[in-house]
């Protein structure tokens, strides 16, 4: 027999096994087994259907017992009917899918600490700057312009007010993944949220149903043609807005503090709130009161901010030329000879809840 065959080297002597790495014998413990269950469990892989003193190598005979009942437990093996003689066997449940559950919990957990760790870099960085009074923070990349944006939302306590252009660049963060992440809680602690948009976004069934559903959260939004940058104000303490506002690459951002810069950044967000339109969603309870039905007052609102027939037909899923009759048919019910004297009527009688009340009627064109 050739010494390959007997286990041993040229010299005539037993080779020794290859050393495991020590890390690798303890890898499972880092799912929750302990080291016994760890060292017993691998050596079922190998060993189906053995009896504890057969798996007394790494633990004591009855320890071995009580290891292979914890595995058995908690589902990593199974145990046989007790033979003739009361001898019980064991085999290694499948590691896919004892072990697979226990992998993807650790993985999700890995995944919120990690997020924890991102957030704390976030809040140690803000606080490490205003305790050195630095007026400005520069922010790099995506990541960390994104974490930055959500701490400071989540520690808002009195407003969140923010400018939204419809600029087609690489968002960081869109107000549509920020509704379903953060915008809900800050309205659950009583936080106001006041934004100002574009009217671009209104063009689009998807994103005018998300500032629809802002507004029906208790949001106030307001629609403008056109916004100069991105910008978010929290508590008008602290504004975070980009650089770089057409950058395509690797996103820049500032984050200014409590300066004369931030007055003129807070002036600017009040300034396009009161000039444009209020976004409102009329609300089932009003209906009996109003003498129009709520899709024609769903249709006038959205006329009132600046979308045309097709969009509106667009957005409530309906054809151009309905809403277009249904809108002739409002003006002859009101006796409006433009569309701009049927807004306002509309905003006396009380369709466009959030309008001021003009004094006089316009003049007929």
């Amino acid at each position: 027999m050739t010494g390959a065959e007997t286990g041993r080297g040229e010299s005539g002597r037993p080779e020794a096994a290859a050393p495991r790495d020590p890390v690798d014998m303890s890898l499972l413990t880092l799912l929750g087994l302990g080291a016994d269950e760890d060292a017993v469990y691998r050596l079922l892989v190998d060993r189906p259907d053995s009896e504890p003193a057969a798996l007394a190598g790494p633990v004591s005979g009855p320890e071995a017992a009580r290891v292979l009942d914890s595995l058995v437990e908690r589902g990593l093996a199974s145990a046989s009917r007790p033979d003739a003689d009361g001898t019980v066997r064991y085999r290694a449940a499948s590691p896919v899918l004892a072990l697979g559950p226990l992998l993807e919990s650790r993985r999700s957990a890995l995944h919120r600490v990690e997020s924890l760790v991102g957030d704390l870099t976030e809040r140690h960085r803000a606080a490490q700057s205003h305790a050195s009074g630095a007026p400005v923070e520069v922010l790099s990349g995506p990541a960390a312009i994104r974490r930055r944006l959500l701490t400071m939302q989540r520690q808002a306590r009195t407003e969140v007010c923010t400018l939204v252009p419809a600029r087609h660049v690489p968002a960081v963060l869109s107000f549509e993944d920020n509704h379903e992440e953060v915008d809900s809680e800050m309205m659950d602690r009583g936080v106001t949220v006041r934004s100002v948009v574009e009217r671009e976004w209104l063009e689009h069934p998807e994103t005018a149903a998300v500032l629809a559903s802002c507004v029906a959260q208790g949001q106030h939004i307001s629609v403008t043609d056109r916004l100069p940058i991105k910008l978010a104000i929290v508590d008008r303490r602290v504004a975070l807005l980009p650089l770089y506002p057409e950058r395509e690459a690797e996103p820049v951002a500032l984050v200014v503090h409590r300066t004369g810069l931030l007055i003129a950044l807070v002036s600017l967000f009040e300034e396009h709130f009161e000039k444009g339109w209020r976004l409102s969603v009329s609300g089932t309870e009003e209906e009996h009161e109003a003498p129009v039905a709520a899709i024609d007052r769903q249709i006038v609102a959205l006329l009132h901010v600046g979308l045309t027939d097709a969009a509106i037909a667009r957005q409530l899923g309906m054809g151009h030329r309905t809403v277009q009759r249904r809108l002739h048919a409002l003006m002859d019910e009101v006796g409006a000879a433009t569309r701009f004297q049927l807004g306002w009527y509309a905003a006396r009688a009380g369709w466009l809840p959030d309008i001021a009340d003009n004094s006089g009627a316009p003049e007929g064109s």
